[in-house]
């Protein structure tokens, strides 16, 4: 099967999300700055959901430049990873409601946790499908990024019912480490003949 439609309905679902988020966020009734400052948590929880659906479609993105087709257990497993990509919204408007109590704190990196997990297993079925001569498993490497970031949301949602603010900072340097796009996949296939974006 071609990859096009997987791409395009992943881009559609992003879309989607990143959209849902921003109509979460409700103008002030006030036209005072002090009621503009009341919303600034659900903003601020907006930014760094923004920046993590950003990042997940760039690498998701990337990571599609490397596969030439796909069979059913991709796209399931593509499904799955879309599935906690689309809760972000609900627990972000949670945790910004909530001016970042530590519940919703632990339940939006529980979410950011399993999205790691999911985009793993759909790498690992892309390589799977590719075999032995995989050339998504050659341009990934050690992937050091894709082993540290569930240590780092583990220790931030145990850490949200001691501090919410030391989880929020481990989620942003989360975010932050995998801000820049995949250079391991990008700069490769850049230099193969006929590879076009």
């Amino acid at each position: 099967m071609g990859k096009g439609r997987v791409e395009a309905f992943s881009d559609g679902v992003l879309a989607v999300i990143i959209t849902i988020m921003v109509l979460e966020l409700h103008a002030p009734h006030s036209a005072e700055l002090s009621a503009l400052l009341e919303e600034a948590p659900a903003f601020l929880a907006y930014v760094l959901s923004f920046v993590y659906i950003g990042i997940y479609w760039n690498n998701h993105h990337h990571m599609f430049q490397a596969v030439d087709h796909v069979n059913g257990a991709v796209l399931w497993t593509n499904n799955h990873l879309l599935f906690w990509l689309s809760l972000v919204p609900f627990t972000t408007d949670w945790m910004g409601e909530n001016h970042f109590a530590p519940i919703p704190v632990a339940v939006y990196g529980v979410t950011l946790l399993m999205s790691g997990v999911a985009y793993y297993i759909l790498q690992q079925t892309i390589i799977s499908l590719q075999g032995p001569t995989s050339k998504l498993k050659r341009l990934l490497g050690r992937d050091w990024k894709g082993r540290s970031s569930p240590i780092f949301y583990l220790a931030a949602i145990l850490l949200a019912f001691v501090n919410p603010v030391i989880s929020e900072v481990l989620y942003a340097l989360v975010a932050i480490m995998w801000f820049i796009p995949d250079r391991r996949i990008e700069r490769p296939l850049a230099h193969e003949p006929g590879h076009h974006e």
